[in-house]
């Protein structure tokens, strides 16, 4: 099947990317050379649907090099780099996706990707596994299983077991050790200020800086945000998070008490209407909206357009919108996922690791998934501890190991 990308002619300099980060990702590396020789995948049609830029294309390619066919569309039209699309396409991946892609072209491309007849998929958000339960539950019985990047595609996921409505297994990528406490926490947290500070050009430090919800992503959001020298506040409405936070060095309290403090909004909760038309009503002057949750609905902009008597882009990617007052409020990024729609989304190093996991799980399924049920399945402890060791091979770092008296030791009742 032909691809589907806007200029085949940026190939060369996403092909630069690509290699530039291939440099910098020791765990793929190991695996790539030793699945390329091995080719446990081949024969298999592999999915993979998440943002599209050099870090995901190099997983395509480990996939690919593994026997894979591989197809890739991207989890979000405003993240999907055209350069490196067209020099996927070049290394023999199917790949239907481009920047900035209309709401009907961005499902186009998830159809043409389950057209590729696909045994196994990789999905970033659900969106490739709700069509598979929707529009294209034809497909469903192709499937052996897959894996979930996200902590929202993850949550529809459990919702569909829960129903007993999961057609197939799939692994939560997003739930393994080696992939919250990295990508959610440190790559998150400076990927988020990473596209913030390029977007808007200013300064971080002397300002409060709110952030709705304190998982993982909220943590590593503010504890950068503390590090630039902000003031850091923490809406949530888990209490035990919420005590984390306060202990942390932060203080907590409702999003309608922060709005009027607030100089940038940060949401990170996966869920809907976080700041909502009464938050809005009393920000200051200049408060920056910014949302670093999957989807762009946690921030709500139909209530900004109702609020609004005036809109325009300040700068690219910064839509300025003037209340009736005179008051100025700007959303970064139409409110979809700041690192990486104004960003190159988290640090190459990071995503080693969590891009190992998903080559990993994608190795899991091809061996195991026709035994497997249809339910969501975690990263085993093995798995997480082999990434962790092989990521410290590659850091050239060592550390210690028991002695059979510790462990037996350990181990005793």
């Amino acid at each position: 099947m032909e691809s589907m990308i806007r200029d085949r002619a940026l190939a060369p300099q996403g092909l630069d990317k690509i290699n530039w980060v291939k440099g910098f990702m020791p765990v793929l590396n190991v695996l790539n050379n030793e699945l390329s020789v091995s080719r446990p995948l081949a024969g298999k049609n592999v999915v993979v649907t998440m943002h599209l830029e050099a870090k995901t294309a190099y997983l395509a390619i480990v996939l690919k090099n593994a026997g894979a066919n591989v197809a890739v569309t991207g989890s979000n039209p405003l993240s999907t780099q055209d350069d490196v699309a067209a020099a996927l396409a070049e290394q023999g991946v199917t790949v239907f996706a481009w920047y900035n892609s209309t709401a009907a072209e961005y499902e186009e491309f998830l159809h043409k990707a389950l057209d590729t007849k696909p045994n196994i998929i990789v999905d970033d958000g659900g969106d490739l596994v709700s069509l598979l339960h929707g529009k294209r539950s034809e497909m469903a019985r192709n499937i052996l299983g897959g894996s979930e990047e996200t902590t929202t595609g993850v949550i529809r996921l459990r919702a569909l077991a829960a129903e007993t409505r999961l057609k197939f297994p799939m692994i939560a990528v997003n739930d393994a050790y080696c992939k919250y406490l990295f990508d959610n926490r440190y790559g998150t947290g400076q990927s988020t200020w990473d596209g913030i500070m390029r977007t808007t050009n200013l300064t971080v430090a002397g300002k409060t800086v709110v952030i709705a919800g304190y998982g993982w992503c909220g943590k590593g959001v503010a504890m950068r945000a503390k590090g630039l020298g902000a003031n850091v506040i923490v809406t949530e409405v888990d209490p035990i998070k919420a005590i984390e936070a306060v202990f942390d060095g932060f203080q907590v309290m409702p999003m309608q008490d922060a709005a009027r403090r607030g100089d940038i909004f940060v949401t990170l909760t996966g869920c809907r209407d976080v700041i909502r038309q009464e938050h809005m009503k009393v920000m200051k002057s200049g408060a920056v909206l910014a949302n670093a949750g999957h989807f762009d609905v946690e921030i709500n902009k139909e209530d900004l357009d109702l609020l609004a008597v005036a809109r325009k882009q300040a700068r690219k990617n910064i839509e300025e919108y003037t209340l009736a007052d005179g008051r100025k409020l700007y959303l970064l990024a139409e409110g979809r996922l700041v690192n990486l729609a104004a960003g190159d989304g988290h640090p190459t190093e990071i995503m080693d690791l969590s891009f190992a996991m998903q080559a990993l799980a994608v190795l899991h399924i091809a061996e195991h998934g026709a035994s497997m049920e249809n339910k969501v399945y975690n990263i085993t402890d093995e798995l997480n501890v082999r990434v962790a060791n092989l990521k410290l091979q590659g850091m050239q770092i060592q550390i210690d190991s028991l002695s059979t008296e510790q462990k037996k030791y350990l181990s005793q009742a």
